[in-house]
């Protein structure tokens, strides 16, 4: 195993943190350069996926207002960075900020001080890894795969929503999530990468969006930015704007 100081080791991908850089303006050179290809690249990643989903992510929006307007609730869940966006979705959708409506929308009737903005309404939502004590439970008890799945089988009910964030699509537990919720006529909504995985396989999931990259990171930061405007487009359904 390569350690600091040898050829090949750490600084050969993180070079900053080589104990004496030859040239450290060269190194900030590179690493302003780094940052600035990489911000281009998801920059343009999410620019594309507007013309890719757009249409679905409204139909999707639909799809999720109508099941909250009927007492639906939202699921949430993935591993690792997908499993912490799940939490900050689950969180979005149940203590939403005072501002609804902050992406770019078709022009509304100018409002007056008699009739201010409407602000978001809360959903009641749940990220299922959240709890500690059960999810390893789960995972000693009935094993890993499951843990997700179970937790739909024993709280989910038809017309519940179910957001499963993969990067590679092919999480077995998120994808056994998905099949459980389908089976109990829940909203399913996914989130993937690569090329889909095993979740775009015809009727896994009922709203599947994937982000076209090989790159982990750019795939959970546009999967985000996915999961924000179906927020923002799901208020204004609620709100009777679209």
């Amino acid at each position: 195993m390569s350690t600091v100081g040898e050829p090949g080791g750490i600084e050969a991908l993180y070079p900053f943190l080589a104990p004496a850089p030859a040239d450290r303006e060269a190194v900030v050179a590179d690493l302003c350069a780094s940052t600035r290809r990489k911000a281009g690249e998801i920059v343009a990643l999410r620019r594309s996926l507007v013309a890719l989903h757009g249409e679905r992510l409204v139909a999707c929006a639909r799809a999720m207002a109508a099941a909250i307007e009927a007492g639906g609730r939202l699921f949430a869940f993935g591993n690792g960075g997908s499993s912490t966006d799940a939490q900050a979705v689950a969180q979005l959708f149940a203590a939403p900020p005072e501002a609804a409506h902050t992406t770019a929308a078709p022009p509304q009737p100018a409002r007056t001080a008699a009739t201010p903005p409407q602000p978001a309404r809360a959903v009641a939502a749940v990220a299922l890894a959240q709890d500690v004590a059960l999810v390893t439970a789960l995972s000693n008890d009935v094993g890993y795969e499951l843990v997700f799945a179970r937790q739909l089988a024993a709280l989910g009910r038809r017309g519940d929503v179910a957001v499963g964030l993969s990067t590679s699509g092919g999480s077995r537990n998120v994808v056994d999530a998905m099949a459980e919720a389908s089976r109990r006529g829940m909203v399913t909504v996914g989130m993937a990468g690569y090329d889909g995985g095993a979740m775009a396989q015809e009727g896994r999931v009922a709203y599947l969006f994937v982000v076209p990259s090989a790159s982990v990171h750019r795939i959970q930061e546009a999967q985000i930015t996915l999961c924000h405007v179906l927020w923002e487009l799901t208020q204004r359904v609620l709100a009777g704007e679209m």
